[in-house]
């Protein structure tokens, strides 16, 4: 796979890196010469995703995160630093999909898990990745937002209001960090094939409608997400900040 730019000689940190876009992100990062911090649930498919970075010639660390509890996230960016020193890059990619249906069936432990996993799971990435990249003197982090976060979807609705809360938080904190050389982006991907979508929409919408749906007729790939974010990421962006990358086919242009 191909990648926007040489990241040799940097750190990167990728939560949610066990499966689908944070794989293929973390994945990216080591053939683009980074070492790779990687976090998530799951320990079989984070050691697995470890072997894959060492196997391409890069460090790796694998820590199993939750990112609801926030001891076990500043937990992580500790062992992060003590492990490679400096964290270049950061990705706040952990999320969840929650149950399709009418809001009036939603409960609150659909609500508490979402919102829990999906915005404050980012927020407290940030929370611990922001006073260490002030401190080295900049950095770079993407969150993971949705084209459900720049739209509402029926069906969906506390996932769609957890992505809209990413959208405004990575706009307010890029504008805090704008003048501390700290970057904060967010991709909004459409569909994507991961085992999130297909556990998201399973029994209620067919995969194939959703890819005939979209303006260039199919899905994407978590590779080619992953390769925005590692753009957002590269000094190739170095005057980008506060902007949500909507990457989904031409979802959003009609």
């Amino acid at each position: 796979m191909t990648t926007p730019t040489d990241f040799t000689g940097t750190n990167a940190l990728v939560i949610g890196a066990t499966t689908g876009i944070g794989r293929a992100t973390a994945i990216a990062f080591a053939e683009a010469g980074a070492n790779v911090a990687i976090a998530g649930l799951g320990a079989a498919e984070g050691h697995e995703v470890e072997g894959e970075i060492r196997r391409r010639g890069r460090d790796a660390l694998f820590l199993e995160t939750n990112v609801r509890h926030e001891k076990e996230v500043a937990a992580l960016m500790h062992s992060a630093v003590e492990r490679f020193g400096r964290i270049h890059v950061a990705v706040n990619n952990a999320g969840t999909e929650g149950r399709f249906g009418p809001t009036k069936e939603m409960n609150e432990d659909d609500f508490d898990r979402i919102i829990g996993t999906n915005l404050k799971g980012i927020w407290l990435g940030l929370k611990y990745q922001i006073p260490h990249m002030e401190a080295q003197g900049g950095g770079a982090i993407v969150n993971m937002a949705s084209n459900a976060g720049l739209k509402g979807i029926r069906g969906i609705a506390l996932y769609t209001a957890s992505k809209h809360g990413v959208v405004g938080l990575t706009k307010a904190v890029a504008l805090e960090l704008a003048r501390s050389n700290i970057r904060v982006n967010a991709v909004a991907p459409g569909a994507v094939e991961t085992g999130l979508l297909h556990r998201m929409v399973d029994g209620h919408i067919p995969i194939s409608a959703i890819a005939e749906g979209t303006p260039m007729g199919r899905i994407s790939q978590p590779e080619e997400i992953a390769r925005a974010i590692l753009f957002l990421c590269s000094d190739a962006a170095s005057y980008i900040t506060g902007h949500i990358l909507a990457i989904d086919g031409g979802g959003l242009a009609g």
